[in-house]
Order: C-alpha cells, then structure tokens, then sequence
C-alpha cells in the first residue's frame, strides 16, 4: 500500500500571513467587547509583530515552570520558529483547520487561545524541532511538560504534517515512529500505539485527510490509506485501505468509500 509522507520543505508564509491578519484583527475586536481582557490579548497577540513572535510567546506561556522559566522556553520556542519558518506556516494550517472543521471554534482566537489540542500540538512542533537538532534531553523535557498540562502525549520524534486538527486532545497518545500525514482529524483518547518490546518501526502510518475518531487505538507498524476513516472506539490491528472506513474490534471494513472524512468530521455510519 503507497503511503504519502507529512508535508516538508520551504513554502511561501501564505497561511501564515493570512492568519496572522486574521487573528489580530480577531482579538481587536474581542479586546474592544471585553475591555477587561484587553491586557491579556494585548500581550498575547496585539504587542507582537507576527505569528511567529505570538507562538513563542504562547509556548512560553503554557509550557513555563520553576525548572524552566518562561523567558529560557520563549527564547527556545522563537529560535525553533525562526531557524524553520514551515514550523510558522504548519501551525497556521493547523490553526485554520480547526476553523474550518469545528463548529464549535467561533474564530481563530479560540484554538490560538484556549484549545489544548492546538497548543499540544504547538509544543510538539518545537519538541520535534529540538530532537531533530539532537537536543533530545530538552525535547522530552516538552514533552513531558506538554503531557502534565494538556493530558496528551506525542512523542517528539514522531512525524507529523500539517493542517492537523486534534479535537478536545485529552488522553491522546502518539508514538516515537509514528507518521501521521496532512490533513487528519484526530479526537480525543486516540491512541497511535506500538506493540512489542523491539526498537524499530512499529508505531502505525497515518494517510492524508484521515478521520480518527474518539477512543480508536490503532497499533503497530501498519499503514492506514488516505481520506480513510476509523470509527470511534476501534481497535485497528492491520492495513486499512485508502477511503475505507472501518469500526469494531478488531476494526473491519463496514461501508464503501468515502471522500475527505477529515474535513466534513462525519463520523456516522450507513
């Protein structure tokens, strides 16, 4: 079964600007509607120049401690972001995509604020940064501090794409070798697990626009095709074909194809 890679390489910062526009303009508003947080969005997105500086200063927001201040993490958050500027453009995507597939998000203000499965996956991007630049004692320290915070575990060398949207996010758990592709939608008590006790690959590879829904484990070294679509509460054991959609436990083929599950969030069965 062909698997397509998470998005890589250098991209113009469309979504990035188009955010960023977006998201300033937003918290204007909210700040002249709610003048007692004015100083909250003020420092939070208002003060900054650009997305970039308002991710690091909300990773060091969220991620500080008494072992690490909030100046050491912006100051790692900012470098991240800035030594790779995808990071910037992968996180606007990710900001868009919960716009545009939750009904419950009313602007980008809420994921960049308050959505926990946004700001994991933030905190993730610049962990995998780290381990990348063989920093992994610092990178498991954000994991760690990202599990204790959020209640979601995503192992920083795991691969992921962009335009992610991981809904609600507690009790998620994302191994070291998985991959998971652009455009998935995960939901809460997802677990993208390994089995056995060897090294090596045997986390699961996740397709683009897949749909994972709430409670589903998938485990193993196993492929799961794009645009397919896991019912909530599965238990995927092997391959699951591009645009199928499986349920049960074991998890097994129940209905025909289907066409961008992420992104229309059905999760009903025929």
């Amino acid at each position: 079964m062909s698997f397509a890679e998470p998005h890589s390489g250098t991209v113009a910062p469309v979504l990035a600007i188009r955010a960023w526009n977006r998201l300033r303009l937003e918290a204007a508003s909210a700040a002249a509607e709610e003048p007692m947080l004015a100083s909250f969005l003020n420092a939070a997105i208002l003060r900054h120049d650009g997305l970039a500086g308002a991710l690091a200063h909300r990773v060091a927001t969220k991620m500080s401690a008494s072992q690490l201040d909030a100046l050491h993490i912006h100051d790692v958050a900012r470098q991240a972001l800035e030594t790779e500027p995808d990071l910037v453009e992968k996180a606007a995507a990710d900001m868009l995509a919960v716009d545009e597939r939750d009904p419950a998000c009313l602007s980008l203000l809420q994921p960049f604020l308050y959505f926990k499965g946004f700001h994991g996956l933030l905190c993730y991007r610049i962990a995998h940064c780290l381990w990348r630049q063989g920093r992994q004692t610092l990178a498991f320290h954000m994991q760690n501090g990202m599990s204790e915070r959020f209640g979601l575990d995503i192992h920083p060398a795991a691969r992921l794409g962009q335009a992610i949207m991981i809904d609600h996010a507690t009790s998620l758990v994302i191994g070291e070798t998985a991959v998971v592709g652009d455009d998935v939608s995960i939901l809460h008590e997802v677990t993208l697990g390994g089995t056995g006790s060897h090294g090596g690959e045997r986390h699961p590879k996740i397709g683009n626009g897949v749909l994972i829904g709430a409670g589903a484990k998938v485990l193993g070294d196993i492929t799961v095709g794009a645009q397919a679509r896991i019912a909530a509460g599965s238990v995927v054991l092997a391959d699951v074909p591009a645009r199928c959609t499986v349920a049960g436990v074991p998890a097994r083929p129940v209905a025909g194809r289907c066409v961008e599950p992420s992104r229309t969030m059905d999760h009903t069965l025929p």
